[in-house]
């Protein structure tokens, strides 16, 4: 399933850079990987809504949940900053120029070094962590004072779940060495491992804490731990396959680790804008009531599922390509595969954005409507995803965009730009926030990640002299147009069966869903052959050759 290792010794960099049509080499590679990522990354999001129905079945939106969504949201946080953001923008880019120029044994000392130093610094942020967590969630969520028991709570949860830091920056280290290696799925699917992880440990702790008097939701935080541990353990073996072997090692005159850090200061701040722009919806939204900020985390996790399939993916198969082409000078090359991977993900990106805001409220109820989980939290949750949905393509865009600056050794630009998104955005859900209540969180955040992709590209852009504006421009008038059509016939549909069929029963609910999703799809497709989007219907068939191979042969 995985695409094929890389061989032993120098390796010679891939000269056919991906161009506009799927059906184009280097087209049908990037959309082939994409596909394999895709496939990974559904698999993992639809566990990812598993475990979210779980947690909405059992806690529903109150009190445990909103002491729970703090405290993870600390580790979360730090892992973006130090691990996740850190792989994406600096470690990746100089692991595939090593490989590419020096050859695998002077890329696994590299990656060596570069987890070793992982391991050092998440260890003491854990260890600063355990000291200083009263203050931190008690920063992030000072409101909570006014509830007996639920600040003391947040805080001990978040005690058990730091070291989730640790595991998660290994993982995320060998997920980079992977990738550069174009072995994508085992990667992609290892996040699906922290949701089975969780979802085991619940299934088996929760029936036990409740036998032993402790609250259920440190079985979530335990399952948390566990499922970051997972993410380790299913990388590791493919990995050793190639011939890594850890060793821990430190040498601060290193080139390649040189290179790494000095990009990881800056990059874990350009590539966690988003991250830091939750946190503080965090912050805003428990002054806005019980249930707020998970609702907000619901509406966040149903729309990161086309983010991963649509946007991560597709930047996932691109990074390699860009960091090749960066390493020889090629930027013709780069200009190629950002123009190929950017209009891929506006023909995916446009039409998921339209048809979460048309379908919001039935997709809410049938995912979370049951056990605890209330039809009120349902209208909360839809409102909130309806004004997350706008900044789809602007995250998925990002997740794109900075790693191409990073190729190029220039980390400045997008620490600026990442500044002046979380400073645009904390301004505008400041004045939201007493205007719509949390939902303008959630549109404040969806207008901060659009202007963070807009300045991006239009930046990168002039670095390599152009990215086919024309080209791109018109597909995404097409496109919006289609799904705009695409998204009338969703709602039309959902709501013609809410009148015949009216009721509250799953079988109903999962009718008016499939009804809109499929009266949806039925006039995209319609749209999109009559504009003649051929961007569009090669995108979306390079993508499903590559998830139903055996009907695509």
């Amino acid at each position: 399933m995985d695409a094929p290792g890389v061989t032993p010794g120098p390796v010679e960099p891939d000269r056919r850079s991906p161009v506009a049509a799927a059906s184009a080499p280097g087209g049908a590679r990037l959309a082939r990987s994409a596909g394999l990522i895709g496939l990974a990354t559904a698999s993992s999001r639809v566990l990812g809504l598993a475990r979210d129905l779980a947690l909405a079945h059992v806690f529903g939106a109150g009190h445990a949940m909103d002491a729970f969504m703090v405290a993870f949201r600390i580790p979360n946080l730090l892992r973006d900053l130090f691990a996740e953001g850190a792989m994406s923008s600096a470690f990746v880019p100089t692991f595939t120029r090593t490989l590419t120029l020096e050859g695998k044994a002077a890329a696994w000392r590299l990656g060596n070094l570069v987890i070793t130093a992982l391991l050092l610094v998440t260890g003491t942020l854990v260890l600063l962590g355990l000291v200083f967590t009263w203050p931190l969630v008690t920063f992030a969520a000072e409101d909570y004072r006014a509830v007996p028991g639920k600040l003391e709570l947040a805080v001990s949860l978040a005690r058990v779940m730091l070291p989730f830091l640790t595991l998660i920056a290994v993982a995320v280290g060998l997920m980079g060495m992977l990738n550069s290696l174009r072995r994508f799925f085992v990667p992609a699917f290892s996040p699906a491992m922290f949701n089975i992880g969780t979802l085991a440990t619940m299934a088996v702790l929760i029936p036990a804490f409740r036998a032993w008097g402790i609250q259920p939701i440190y079985a979530v935080a335990v399952g948390t731990l566990v499922g970051g541990l997972g993410q380790v353990v299913v990388q590791w073996p493919i990995l050793r396959r190639e011939g890594f072997r850890f060793r821990p090692m430190i040498d601060t005159r290193d080139a390649g680790l040189r290179e790494v850090l000095r990009l990881m200061g800056p990059g874990t701040m350009a590539l966690a804008a988003v991250q830091i722009n939750l946190l503080i919806n965090t912050m805003l939204a428990t002054s806005q009531g019980e249930g707020a900020v998970s609702c907000l985390n619901y509406a966040f996790r149903v729309m990161y599922l086309p983010i991963g399939l649509f946007g991560l993916s597709i930047a996932t198969a691109a990074v390699p390509n860009l960091s090749r082409d960066a390493a020889r000078d090629d930027r013709d090359g780069m200009r190629r595969t950002m123009s190929s991977a950017l209009r891929m993900m506006l023909m995916l990106n446009v039409p998921a954005t339209l048809g979460l805001a048309a379908l919001a409220t039935p997709i809410v109820a049938l995912l979370f409507q049951h056990g605890s989980f209330t039809a009120d939290a349902t209208v909360g949750t839809a409102a909130a995803l309806v004004c997350y949905a706008p900044g789809l393509v602007g995250y998925s865009a990002v997740k794109l965009a900075v790693p191409a600056f990073y190729a190029l050794r220039d980390s400045r630009t997008p620490v600026v730009v990442g500044a002046v998104s979380v400073a645009f955005n904390v301004a505008l859900n400041v004045v939201l926030v007493r205007w719509m209540g949390f939902r303008g969180l959630a549109l404040g955040t969806a207008a901060a990640a659009l202007l963070n992709a807009v300045v991006l590209l239009v930046l990168i852009r002039r670095r390599l002299g152009g990215l086919d504006g024309r080209r791109v421009g018109l597909a995404f008038a097409k496109v919006t147009l289609a799904a705009l059509v695409m998204a009338v016939a969703a709602w039309a549909a959902a709501h013609a069966v809410v009148g015949a069929l009216p009721g509250s029963a799953l079988p109903l609910k999962l009718l008016r869903v499939g009804a809109g999703i499929g009266s949806g799809l039925a006039a995209l497709g319609a749209a999109a052959r009559l504009l003649r989007i051929a961007e569009f219907e090669e995108a979306v068939r390079a993508v499903l050759a590559r998830l139903l191979p055996a009907k695509a042969a």
